[in-house]
This record gives C-alpha cells, sequence and structure tokens, in this order.
C-alpha cells in the first residue's frame, strides 16, 4: 500500500453498553500500528449517551436503540467536523449507510459526504429503493402476499425483508426509511464489493434504477475489503483444540456480539449436538437476566457451563467438543482446516 497525505478521523459513537465495539477498536487501533506507509487516523470519542431504561427492555428492535444513539451524537458530529475544519483542510466525509442523515451536517459546511457499505451493492440497491416501496404499498411487508422486485434483485417473498423493516408503523421502520430518504444527496458511495461478483445490481444502480426520481450518484467498488494480517490470535484455546482435530469435521457455533439464548434454549442447543455426534466448538454466553429481550447489551460476565448446560455434558463431550466462554476469534476459527461449517 503506498503512502497517502489524507489523515482520516474516524468519530466513534458509544454507550454504556459498548464495550465489544471498544474492544474491537482497541485491537484495530494496534493493528495500525503494526503496519508501515499508512495514513495517520485519529480517533474520537463521543461523550457516552446513557438510553432510558424503557429503550433498554424494549422488545421492539435492537436496532432503535442504534439510532437513538446516532441522533444523540448529531449535533457532535457537526461540532467536531467543524472544530476539525479550523485547523485542517477537510476533503470529504465518509458516512456509514446507518449514518445517512448526517449527510445534511457536511452539507451546511460545504464538504463532500460519502456512504460506505460494507455490505456490497444488493443492501446498498435495497436502501435506495426503500421510499419507492414504501409509496407503492400501504400495508406492512409482514402483511404482503407478493414478491418485490427490488432492481437487480431477484424477485423476493415480502415477507423476507430484514426484521427491522416488516413493520410499517415500527419506529425501526421509519429509522430506516429516513435513512433512504437521506441517500440521494450523497456525493457518491463506496461499496465493499466488485463488479464480477454483483453486475446487474451494479448497473441497476449505476443506471438509476433504484432512483427513479433523483440522480444517482458515481459508485466506487472497492471490494473485496479483507485482511491478511496476522490478527495475533494463534494461542487461544480453541486454535489449539482444532488442531487436535480431523480435517473438515468441526461445526462452529457463534452467535455474534449480541445474540444470546435462555437458560432453556442453551440447553436444547447442548442436546442436540450431543445425539448428532458432531465434533463442535462452541462459543457460549450468559443468559440475558432480562428475559423481555434477548440482547446482550451489557458487558457479560462468564458464564457458569456447569449450571448452564446439563449435567455431565462437558464430560461426556469431550474430546469431541469443545465450548468456549464468550468469545472466540471468528476468522480465525473459519480458516482453520478442521472446521467443516456454521
Amino acid at each position: 500500500m503506498q503512502a497517502h497525505p489524507h489523515s482520516p478521523t474516524i468519530p466513534l459513537h458509544s454507550h454504556p453498553h459498548s464495550h465489544t465495539t471498544l474492544r474491537h477498536i482497541l485491537h484495530f487501533q494496534l493493528h495500525l500500528h503494526r503496519l508501515h506507509n499508512l495514513p495517520s487516523i485519529t480517533f474520537h470519542n463521543f461523550p457516552t449517551f446513557t438510553p432510558p431504561n424503557t429503550l433498554l427492555s424494549s422488545a421492539l428492535n435492537h436496532e432503535n436503540l442504534l439510532f437513538h444513539v446516532l441522533h444523540h451524537n448529531h449535533p457532535h458530529i457537526h461540532q467536531t467536523v467543524l472544530s476539525i475544519s479550523k485547523t485542517h483542510t477537510i476533503q470529504a466525509v465518509i458516512l456509514d449507510l446507518f449514518c445517512s442523515q448526517s449527510i445534511s451536517t457536511a452539507s451546511q459546511l460545504n464538504l463532500p459526504a460519502y456512504i460506505f457499505s460494507s455490505a456490497g451493492a444488493s443492501m446498498l440497491a435495497a436502501f435506495l429503493y426503500h421510499p419507492t416501496l414504501h409509496d407503492t404499498y400501504d400495508k406492512s411487508f409482514k402483511e404482503l402476499n407478493t414478491f418485490l422486485n427490488i432492481p437487480g434483485i431477484p424477485p423476493m417473498p415480502a415477507w423476507d425483508m430484514p426484521k427491522p423493516l416488516l413493520e410499517r408503523n415500527d419506529e425501526a421502520y421509519q429509522n430506516f426509511l429516513n435513512c433512504s430518504l437521506a441517500l440521494p444527496k450523497a456525493a457518491g458511495f463506496i461499496l465493499n464489493t466488485f463488479e464480477a461478483l454483483e453486475p446487474s445490481i451494479i448497473k441497476a444502480i449505476s443506471d438509476g434504477l433504484c432512483l427513479p426520481n433523483y440522480p444517482t450518484s458515481p459508485l466506487y467498488c472497492l471490494g473485496p475489503i479483507v485482511t491478511t494480517t496476522d490478527q495475533n490470535t494463534c494461542d487461544h484455546e480453541c486454535l489449539r483444540w482444532l488442531d487436535s482435530q480431523p480435517s473438515k469435521s468441526v461445526v462452529f457455533l457463534c452467535f455474534g456480539s449480541l445474540g444470546v439464548f435462555s437458560r432453556e434454549q442453551l440447553c436444547e442447543i447442548a442436546i442436540g449436538l450431543e445425539k448428532s455426534g458432531q465434533r463442535f466448538l462452541w462459543v457460549v454466553r450468559n443468559p440475558v437476566s432480562d428475559q423481555r429481550h434477548n440482547l446482550a447489551l451489557g458487558l457479560q460476565e462468564d458464564p457458569d457451563l456447569d449450571s448452564l448446560l446439563p449435567k455431565g455434558f462437558l464430560d461426556r463431550t469431550k474430546g469431541k467438543g469443545l465450548v468456549v466462554k464468550n468469545w472466540a476469534p471468528q476468522v480465525a476459527v473459519l480458516k482453520h482446516e478442521s472446521w467443516v461449517g456454521l
């Protein structure tokens, strides 16, 4: 990678339950120090946002919490960009797809704002076309017995839309719609994809089919965005265990940094694994204390596996299965020769 004169500044949205995200940010910062000829990157932490208890305990989509944090930090974004502009020449503002409503902040400061989508062209196409679908139908997607025709994407049942978009009257739906409505004002779209991977979708977006009522800004396909550097995870116990397993024999069960299960569900998974006879690597987190939602929004203590899982399960599956507490190096696991599937 060649040296570049630009120096990015990355603002970090945070709330009292974002410990997992901050851990990955710190790992990313340490990783950058090992690389050469990269621009100097500055991280700017916004004030912590403490969401109301009613929001944390809500049974609605957890995306609502995300949008509350973003809305709370909207004035901080404006002030931060304004402050930086007094000592530096800002060339552009790059926003995550979910932060598209901050395009207005860049416009107020006469700065071009580009949208970055790490999910590729298909997700961008759906976002761009969402307002058209909203105007076409007057019912929630979950109530429609029809196929949706998003340009460039094969027809899909309406009820297969992402969960936050299924209920038209839900707060999350309106937040996503507002994101989509702001996208036409972007100066361009940076995508984690390449033309050979999504040719029909990229063409549909470029031809303006996803924004029938607005001009479409340029697409910049930079993918695939991957890292091939050492993650410094070679000493993790699960990787040493995988080294002792036969090739392509281990199923990996891991449900992300937010997903958790009840005690009853953990027992059902354990019983199924034991009966299957399949070799497995399973990441287990503590059940949430509030059963009204299934999100791990706080810092999680190590689970007591003996009390959570069926009696004798760990002994009966020893050697054939390994249960890891809270976290495992997913990328390293998925690259391992012993891994066979999820």
